[in-house]
C-alpha cells in the first residue's frame, strides 16, 4: 500500500480539479491524513462542523477519488480533532518541549509547501504578479504593501501568495505569518462576537494583529458584510501603522467588488495592485512540462501541445487532466501518448466546436426542456427553469473558454459565484442522477448536430 500522505497528495490533485475552488481551499485542503485501519483511509477535519460539512458535501466525491488512485485504501472515515483522544502525559509533555523548539509563527499558517517560486511558470500573463511577489517575500512591510492580486479562478492567485510564505518560512523562520480564506476570517469573526468555541473578540483581534505577514485569500467575499468590512479596515490601519505586510487576492479588482464600503475599497486601491490573466499556448505548454517533470515522467511536445490547446483557461483544471492523464498511463503500463491524451480528454473535445455559440447552446436546452429561454436566462427561480438554467450554464462552461463573469452577464448579469454554483452542481449531478446525466448528453448531442 501506498504511504498515506502520498495518497492523500494525489486525493489532493483530483479533489481541486473536482470541486469548486472555495469549497476546496475552505474544506478540503485544512484535513489531513492520520492513519490506516483495516483499508479504511481515515482523515481528520479541524472541527465537528467541518467534518459535518465535508460528510454531506464531499464525502462521495473523496471515495471517488481514492477508488482512482492504484494502490490506496478502499474506504474512508472523516472524524474531527476533537474525536482523536488525547495522548498520554508523557508524550504531551514531549510534544510541549517540540512546539517550544520550533517557530510558533509558521506552526499558525497553513501553507501548502507545493506552492512555491520555483515551481510557478512565469509568463507573460503573470510576469508583474511574480516578480511583485518575489519583491514582497525579499523585503516584506518594505515594498509593495500591501499587494493585491486579483484574476479569474485557477490561474495561480493563491499559489504566488502562498509563494510568498513559504519562501519567507525558509529566510526568515520567525516570521509571524498567516494565510486564511475570507470565508474563514468572516466565520471566525461571527464566532468571536458569539463567543463561540470560547473564541472572544480580543483574541480574534490578537491573533489577526501580532503579525509580521497576513495573506487574505478570495476577499470579494466581503461584499455586503458590513461588520465584516469595518473589522478588515481596523486591521488593515493597525497593521499598515505597524510596518507589517499584507497581500490579498480577489477575483476582481478593488473597484470592482460590490457593496464594499467606500474606507475599504480606498485601502485595497492603495495596493500595488497586480493582474493574473490566462496563460497563452506556450505558458501552458511549460507548466504542463515543469508538472510532468517534477512527477518524473517524461510527456512529448505533441502530447503536451495536444493538451494545452484544449485545456485553455483555467490552470488548476489543466493540472487535473494531466493528473488523470499520467494515472492512466500507470494503468495501462503505456508511456504517454495521443491516444491516452485523446481518452483522457474526452470530455473536453467539443471545445474543438469554435463555432459554437452561447445563444445555440442556451437555444438546445430549452428546446429539450420545453421552456422559453426569457425565462431561462431571466430572473425567475422556480424548478422548472432553474435546472435548464444550470445545465446550458454547465455546457457553456465545457463548449466555451467564455470567462464565468461573461457568463453571468448572459444570465440577467448574476454573480460569477453564481456561475460556478451552477456549473459545479451539475457536475455533481451528472455522478448520482440519471435524469441528469441523461439531458446533459442529450442536448450536447442537439448542439453538436446543429
Amino acid at each position: 500500500m501506498k504511504d498515506i500522505s502520498a495518497v492523500w497528495q494525489e486525493m489532493l490533485s483530483i479533489m481541486e480539479v473536482e470541486t469548486h475552488s472555495l469549497g476546496f481551499d475552505v474544506w478540503i485542503r485544512p484535513m489531513h491524513p492520520i492513519r490506516v485501519e483495516d483499508d479504511i483511509l481515515v482523515l481528520c477535519a479541524p472541527t465537528a462542523e467541518s467534518k459535518g460539512e465535508v460528510v454531506a458535501r464531499y464525502l462521495p466525491l473523496l471515495k471517488r477519488a481514492l477508488r482512482e488512485i492504484e494502490g490506496a485504501p478502499a474506504e474512508i472515515v472523516i472524524v474531527s480533532e476533537d474525536e482523536i483522544p488525547q495522548p498520554a502525559a508523557e508524550t504531551m509533555r514531549e510534544e510541549k518541549i517540540l512546539e517550544e523548539e520550533r517557530p510558533k509563527a509558521s506552526d499558525r499558517c497553513l501553507l501548502d509547501p507545493k506552492y512555491n517560486f520555483s515551481d510557478f511558470v512565469v509568463g507573460e500573463c503573470n510576469r508583474l504578479a511574480y516578480a511583485s511577489a518575489l519583491a514582497v517575500a525579499e523585503a516584506p512591510g518594505q515594498k509593495f504593501n500591501p499587494l493585491f492580486i486579483y484574476g479569474d479562478v485557477g490561474l495561480g492567485k493563491t499559489h504566488i501568495m502562498q509563494a510568498i510564505g513559504n519562501d519567507l518560512r525558509l529566510t526568515r523562520p520567525h516570521c509571524k505569518m498567516l494565510y486564511v480564506s475570507m470565508i474563514t476570517f468572516i466565520n471566525e469573526f461571527i464566532a468571536s462576537i458569539h463567543g463561540v468555541h470560547g473564541v472572544n473578540n480580543q483574541s480574534f483581534r490578537d491573533k489577526f494583529r501580532n503579525l509580521d505577514l497576513l495573506m487574505i485569500d478570495d476577499v470579494q467575499f466581503l461584499s455586503k458584510k458590513q461588520s465584516t468590512q469595518d473589522e478588515i479596515f481596523h486591521l488593515f490601519e493597525d497593521l499598515k501603522s505597524a510596518g507589517k505586510q499584507m497581500v490579498f487576492t480577489s477575483d476582481r479588482r478593488p473597484q470592482d467588488i460590490p457593496d464594499l464600503d467606500e474606507r475599504v475599497r480606498s485601502r485595497f486601491a492603495s495596493s500595488m495592485i497586480v493582474d493574473i490573466q490566462a496563460p497563452d499556448l506556450e505558458t501552458r505548454i511549460a507548466i504542463l512540462q515543469k508538472k510532468s517533470q517534477k512527477e518524473k515522467k517524461n510527456i512529448g511536445i505533441e502530447e503536451l501541445t495536444f493538451i494545452a490547446e484544449r485545456v485553455t483557461s483555467n490552470i488548476r483544471e489543466m493540472e487535473g487532466v494531466l493528473t488523470k492523464i499520467l494515472f492512466l498511463s500507470t494503468l495501462y503500463d503505456r508511456k504517454v501518448d495521443l491516444a491516452i491524451c485523446q481518452e483522457a480528454l474526452k470530455d473536453y473535445l467539443v471545445q474543438e466546436c469554435d463555432d459554437i455559440s452561447v445563444d445555440e447552446i442556451i437555444d438546445c436546452a430549452c428546446k429539450y426542456f420545453n421552456v422559453q429561454k426569457s425565462e431561462v436566462v431571466g430572473k425567475r427561480k422556480n424548478k422548472d427553469v432553474v435546472v435548464p438554467r444550470q445545465i446550458a450554464i454547465y455546457l457553456i462552461n465545457e463548449f466555451t473558454n467564455i470567462p464565468l463573469s461573461s457568463i453571468g452577464s448572459y444570465f440577467g448579469g448574476r454573480e460569477h459565484t453564481t456561475v460556478m454554483y451552477a456549473r459545479d452542481k451539475i457536475t455533481s449531478l451528472i455522478n448520482t442522477d440519471t435524469k441528469i446525466r441523461t439531458a446533459v448528453n442529450d442536448i450536447k448531442a442537439m448542439i453538436l448536430r446543429k
